[in-house]
């Protein structure tokens, strides 16, 4: 690429300090050839490289860069018209943007990685059926373990609609999350490399469970979709990744008609910025099971999709009665305070095998501070 130098007091002050040769125009080279990619199917490709080595330039050569429109006088789901409510809402949770509240918020009032998982679902939700997706400067603006998370997110969702997008990034973390089909990088040639990535598979993630006070619930009540307020009464259980939270479990014991060791699952709540891992499932699953080791049974409620058909799906969760119907209320009951409860819900019973040696964690509070004072003594 060469461009025409417009000559001016401040070029000819470039020209007297230093030995430029070339004084009509300046040149870039950049070398790609993703001639390659029509010889296989693919989903995800990658260019990457350092800033300044041609990346744009490469994801403008391949087409319009994909572009996002939001009205800030909208919840942030009525921007997605397009499709049905529905349709909207599984886009959104596919994409790791699960967080009902934050469907209901205009864009502006979003985080960082909030808005970044909406640009991304709206770039790829509105793409026509055969149009690549073309994204540049991928994940440039987020924390590098949101990133992980945004990643695996979006090539679930890529692969399971068989759509196509290219991303640009300069950053090579990602790479083992989006596991692309192909990457390309100026800087080594341009030449395509079809990558070991998905034979590789998903990486793991380490989480550290602890056992914290009530009010750790405050941190997190915002993202749920029901009542902020909580029984104190539950225990709650906190999910770190690389020390950072990234999720919550708060379990409530629940007797039932011939079952005094009845627990259930009160709320699961991940931060927006960890969605769309299945970490939720997860640590709920977690939780289940430390108390099924312990003697007791567990029972799980939920409207979220996502848990929802998790729980469907899962060998470890049995469907109860009432999983799928709407409850019908009594005429004296207090509609008004409990009209969620009308809502068909999932609703299962753990049945997995339970998990042993967490006793410490099922500790009153109380006796759990008490232990750790003596044990800093």
């Amino acid at each position: 690429m060469t461009s025409k130098i417009q000559n001016d007091k401040y070029t000819e002050y470039v020209y007297d300090s230093f030995d430029i040769q070339n004084r009509e125009e300046t040149e870039v080279e950049v070398n790609f050839n993703l001639g390659e990619a029509k010889n296989f199917d693919w989903n995800i490709g990658v260019i990457y490289g350092s800033s300044g080595s041609g990346k744009t330039t490469i994801l403008k050569k391949l087409g319009k860069l994909s572009e996002s429109n939001f009205n800030d006088n909208k919840p942030l789901i009525s921007n997605f018209d397009w499709l049905e409510p529905n349709e909207a809402t599984l886009l959104l949770t596919s994409m790791g943007l699960s967080s009902i509240p934050t469907w209901l918020r205009p864009f502006k009032l979003l985080s960082n990685g909030e808005q970044y998982r909406a640009e991304l679902a709206y770039k790829v939700g509105k793409a026509k059926e055969g149009e690549v997706v073309l994204i540049d400067e991928y994940t440039s603006v987020v924390d590098r373990d949101v990133a992980k998370a945004m990643s695996f997110a979006l090539q679930k969702y890529i692969r399971k609609t068989n759509k196509r997008i290219v991303l640009a990034s300069c950053h090579y973390d990602i790479m083992e999350w989006l596991m692309p089909d192909w990457t390309c990088s100026p800087q080594k040639g341009g030449v395509l490399e079809r990558g070991e990535w998905l034979r590789q598979g998903k990486p793991q993630i380490k989480l550290q469970i602890s056992r914290v006070e009530p009010s750790a619930w405050d941190f997190f009540k915002k993202h749920h979709y029901l009542t902020e307020n909580v029984n104190k009464s539950c225990k709650f259980f906190l999910f770190q990744w690389n020390n950072k939270p990234v999720g919550i479990v708060a379990m409530i014991n629940q007797p039932r008609k011939g079952c005094s060791n009845g627990f259930a699952l009160s709320r699961t709540v991940v931060l927006p910025d960890f969605q769309g891992m299945g970490i939720g499932s997860k640590i709920s699953e977690i939780c289940a099971s430390i108390f099924v080791g312990a003697g007791g049974k567990v029972y799980t409620k939920t409207v979220n999709p996502a848990l929802g058909e998790y729980r469907n799906k899962s060998n470890k969760f049995r469907p109860t009665a009432q999983n799928g119907k709407i409850r019908k209320l009594k005429e004296d009951t207090d509609k008004k305070a409990r009209n969620r409860l009308t809502r068909a819900s999932y609703c299962h019973e753990y049945i997995g095998e339970g998990m042993n040696g967490y006793d410490e964690l099922l500790k009153p509070i109380k006796e759990m501070r008490n232990n750790k004072q003596k044990q800093n003594k």
